[in-house]
C-alpha cells in the first residue's frame, strides 16, 4: 500500500532543524535525513510502515508532503492515514507555535535567545514515536556518550525492531522495538548489544510491565509535571534526569528543561561563560528567564552544539 497526505504546519516552520533536534546524530538510522526528506519506520497494526516526510512551500507558509508505504494492508487507509497523521503531527511538533518565545526575546532584549532564533528560526520542539521509546533512550543515554547511546539504540533496532525492505534500494529498515518485541529478550542478549547488566535489566523489566498492563504509560498524559515524575521515578532505571527527559521528549511539555542533563549544563556554560559546569539548582535559575518555554530553548541549544561541532 502507497498513500500520500498533505499538512500544514504551524509557520514558522523548518523540516531539517526539527529532524536533526529529534536524531542528535548522523548515526541514527531509526530517524533518518538525506537532506530532503525524514524516513521513519513506525508500527501501525503490528504491521511496519515506512514513513516519507518532506517540507514543501516556504518557512512562513510550510506544507508537509508525507508518503505511507506498507507491505500489506494491514489497515483501512483511512485509519493508516489518521493514525501516521496524528503520530507525525507530534513528532515533528507542527501546531506548536514558537512565536510566544520569539516575542519575549525581542521584548526582553534578550540577546542570547534572539541570536539562537535567528539561527534555528522553525525549528519545532519534536518527541519520540511513544513514551516507551523515550524512556528507552533515556536508559541507554546515562552516564555514557551520546554517541555510544545512539549506536546501542540502532542494535536494538536492527535486532529486535520489525523489518521493512525499502522497494526502491533493497535498504533494510527497522522500527524500534516495541514493549511486546523486548519483553521475553534476555538480559544477556541485550548485553551483547553493549547494554549494562543494569540497563538491560530496566529494559527488560519495563518492557514487561507494559505487556502485563503494571505499567500504563497512557495514562499518565493527563498528569501534572510533577506527578508525571514521580510515577516514572519509581521505574527501575528511571530517575530525575530520565523523567524530566521524558517530560519533554515524550510528553511534550515545554515548560521542562532536563536540569541535570551533562550535555544541556555543558550548553548553558558556554553561552552563559561560566567558570564551572552548572549544577541542577544553578540549571534551573538560568533558565527560569525563559518559562514556560526553557524547553523549546533546550532544543536550540542542542542545535547551536551540533552547528558547532560541523554536524549540520
Amino acid at each position: 500500500m502507497v498513500d500520500s497526505i498533505a499538512l500544514s504546519a504551524v509557520a514558522t516552520f523548518q523540516l531539517d532543524f526539527t529532524v536533526w533536534a529529534l536524531r542528535r546524530r548522523d548515526t541514527n538510522i531509526i530517524d533518518r535525513w538525506d537532506g530532503t526528506k525524514y524516513v521513519r519506520v513506525l508500527t501501525f497494526n503490528n504491521e511496519p510502515v515506512k514513513i516519507a516526510v518532506r517540507q514543501e512551500g516556504t518557512i512562513n507558509d510550510p506544507k508537509i508532503a508525507i508518503t505511507l508505504q506498507s507491505k500489506k494492508r494491514a489497515m483501512t487507509p483511512v485509519r493508516a492515514r489518521k493514525d501516521a497523521q496524528v503520530l507525525v503531527q507530534k513528532m515533528l511538533g507542527l501546531d506548536r507555535d514558537l512565536t510566544p518565545l520569539y516575542t519575549r526575546a525581542r521584548n526582553n532584549k534578550d540577546a542570547v535567545l534572539i541570536s539562537l532564533g535567528q539561527q534555528f528560526l522553525g525549528v519545532k520542539p519534536p518527541c519520540f514515536s511513544s513514551i516507551f521509546e523515550t524512556l528507552i533512550n533515556a536508559i541507554a543515554c546515562q552516564q555514557v556518550t551520546l554517541d555510544l547511546a545512539i549506536l546501542m539504540l540502532n542494535r536494538l533496532s536492527v535486532k529486535f525492531g520489525l523489518e521493512f525492505e525499502d522497494d526502491v534500494d533493497g535498504t533494510l529498515l527497522h522500527a524500534f522495538p516495541r514493549p511486546e518485541d523486548l519483553a521475553d529478550v534476555s538480559e544477556q542478549e541485550m548485553r551483547k548489544l553493549g547494554f549494562s547488566r543494569q540497563k538491560a535489566r530496566a529494559i527488560k523489566e519495563l518492557a514487561m510491565a507494559v505487556v502485563d498492563n503494571e505499567t500504563k504509560l497512557s495514562n499518565l498524559s493527563e498528569m501534572t509535571n510533577e506527578q508525571i515524575v514521580e510515577y516514572l521515578s519509581s521505574i527501575r532505571g528511571i530517575g530525575r534526569w530520565s523523567a524530566e527527559y521524558a517530560l519533554l521528549r515524550g510528553f511534550g511539555r515545554i515548560d521542562t528543561f532536563p536540569g541535570d542533563d551533562i550535555g544541556a549544563q555543558n550548553n548553558l556554560e558556554r553561552l552563559f561563560h561560566l567558570d564551572k559546569k552548572p549544577d541542577y539548582a544553578e540549571v534551573k535559575k538560568l533558565t527560569s528567564r525563559w518559562h514556560p518555554y526553557e524547553g523549546l530553548v533546550y532544543f536550540h541549544l542542542l542545535l547551536n552544539k551540533l552547528q558547532m561541532r560541523g554536524i549540520i
